[in-house]
């Protein structure tokens, strides 16, 4: 069976993509960047932008399922359109030669940040839950609802689809690293003098894969997915991060008032370089939102069973050490 993984360079995809090779299937990456681990693990790498129609029906022809993972993800801004570029059109253009290739289902990969987590203060957030619309909302949320509401435009034209909503994935596979992963090889390389108050939802990459997977074989068509995993502080996965791996780091927690002051220059200096450690202000919302997530849809629908964190956290941490990013501790 041929399967394609549009993003399979990135770090869901990667992960995506080692499990479908373990399991035999043919399957063909679409990305400008390279796909290490897939191209390693025997994967066919097509270079293509997502926006690209004729690329995207070309390499889309004879596959049975599209993963669509392909997305910038940005807490810096719209990045001048290519957010919303990439994650609006991006979906359109994907959709549609998905449908005109006659695919039997596209498992678009989503993110709690479709849902207006500003609004779920206090509240869980369900799959019912607002979607991320006010003008005021992040670029990034605001991408991610409207792409959702793109695909359905499709499905109702015929495409058999549906989305998965991963909360903040952590994990191994991380090649990057992601903003996460770099947050705690920072720790464990002792290179973090504070952490930041607040929490979010964290989740196995693993165990977004396997939804990923079940969504293909068992999701409803037009469905939306929240797959979570486990709602813990900052400074509460930073000291679990330091029991997983035996690694002293950091138990300082950066003064609120100092990390809200600087969250404009923090702001500025991640624009222009990149850096995933630094506290913009649409980190901050999505720490100050600490949401609550329900997951009884996934669980019941996708056989969605979180693993637990400290497996996950020392996966990470071994992970690292064997690609030479940390060094055993003596």
């Amino acid at each position: 069976m041929t399967t394609v993984v549009t993003g399979g360079a990135g770090y869901i995809g990667s992960n995506l993509v080692a499990a479908l090779l373990a399991d035999g299937h043919t399957v063909r990456v679409v990305d400008l960047r390279e796909p290490v681990t897939a191209a390693r693990l025997g994967a066919t790498w097509i270079r293509a932008d997502v926006r690209d129609p004729v690329a995207m029906r070309a390499a889309f022809d004879g596959a049975d399922v599209v993963y669509h993972l392909a997305a910038i993800i940005s807490i810096v801004g719209g990045l001048g359109g290519l957010v919303h570029s990439v994650n609006v059109d991006g979906v359109v253009v994907v959709a549609e030669a998905a449908l005109a290739a006659g695919c039997r289902r596209m498992v678009h990969c989503s993110s709690i940040h479709a849902f207006d987590l500003s609004r779920c203060v206090g509240r869980t957030v369900d799959e019912s839950s607002p979607r991320s619309t006010n003008v005021r909302l992040p670029a990034y949320d605001r991408s991610k609802a409207a792409g959702e509401a793109e695909l359905r435009r499709i499905i109702d034209r015929g495409l058999d689809a549906v989305s998965v909503n991963p909360t903040a994935v952590i994990g191994p596979i991380d090649e990057s690293p992601s903003r996460m992963g770099a947050v705690l090889l920072a720790l464990w390389r002792r290179r973090l003098p504070a952490v930041v108050a607040g929490g979010f939802d964290w989740v196995d990459v693993r165990d977004v894969v396997g939804a990923l997977r079940a969504a293909a074989d068992r999701g409803r068509c037009g469905e939306s997915y929240l797959v979570a995993g486990h709602r813990l502080g900052l400074p509460t996965l930073a000291r679990m991060a330091a029991t997983c791996s035996a690694t002293p780091v950091t138990r300082l927690v950066a003064p609120r008032w100092l990390v809200q002051a600087s969250s404009p220059l923090a702001t500025a200096l991640a624009r222009r370089t990149g850096s995933s450690l630094l506290a913009t202000r649409e980190a901050l919302l999505a720490l100050d939102a600490f949401p609550h997530v329900d997951t009884g849809k996934a669980a019941i629908e996708l056989g969605h069973r979180p693993r637990p964190i400290e497996d996950t956290l020392g996966a990470l941490h071994r992970y690292f050490i064997e690609i030479g990013r940390l060094q055993r501790e003596s």
